[in-house]
């Protein structure tokens, strides 16, 4: 059973997720908050696997929910919620810790993937938020914090790393280029070591943010 805590700042959406999680099998929503501060509290009390966490609330938005659940060393699993599919505050989220974020409106069976996703430890970008990242204005980089070029990939690691920034896992990966799953494991260590990461959204991140794929 995957334990949710819910976090929007609107009670019918919170009461319209909900509903929806309770078609599933295996998802529980265990608490709900409605601002930031509580949504900390919600945590906190619950321990839950998964939040759902809206980004914008009153009291402290998402991401300072995010950087103060991170700083105690009680950060789950995160999902930011969003209207918007240019909102800049996807960026910082994903680099404060959440590990994944999603439209309001996608489809049930998407939320569902993603949750799940997340809850094994993985990394569920929104593809059509993704392209977003790239761009000046919303990934925030400037002269003063500019990274090094990374070391060139190959075309096939190239391949990889698109499919990643689509948020789907090696499996899908390898069935996709066929490919065996180990030889994707294979290319996606040789991409953190270019990249200079340890982990899946530091390269999705990374990537759009130099422009390489």
């Amino acid at each position: 059973m995957i334990r949710v805590c819910l976090v929007d700042d609107q009670a019918l959406v919170r009461h319209g997720i909900r509903a929806l999680l309770q078609l599933f099998d295996g998802i529980d929503v265990v608490a709900e908050a409605e601002d930031g501060d509580a949504a900390i509290a919600a945590v906190l009390a619950s321990n839950p696997d998964v939040l759902l966490l809206d980004v914008r609330m009153p009291k402290r938005d998402g991401i300072e929910v995010v950087a103060a659940l991170r700083a105690q060393g009680a950060l789950p699993p995160t999902l930011l919620l969003t209207t918007f599919e240019d909102d800049a505050a996807l960026v910082a989220g994903i680099k404060a810790g959440a590990r994944g974020y999603l439209l309001k409106g996608v489809t049930p069976e998407t939320l569902i993937d993603a949750i799940r996703t997340v809850a094994a430890g993985g990394t569920y970008l929104y593809a059509p938020l993704a392209a977003t990242i790239d761009k000046p204005s919303v990934s925030g980089s400037n002269d003063n914090d500019a990274l090094p070029m990374p070391e060139r990939l190959t075309d096939r690691e190239r391949d990889v790393l698109r499919l990643m920034v689509s948020g789907i896992g090696n499996g899908e990966i390898a069935d996709a280029l066929h490919l065996s799953e180990g030889t994707v494991r294979n290319h996606v260590s040789s991409i953190f070591a270019k990249l200079g990461v340890n982990d899946r959204t530091k390269a999705v991140l990374r990537a759009l943010e130099q422009r390489v794929v």
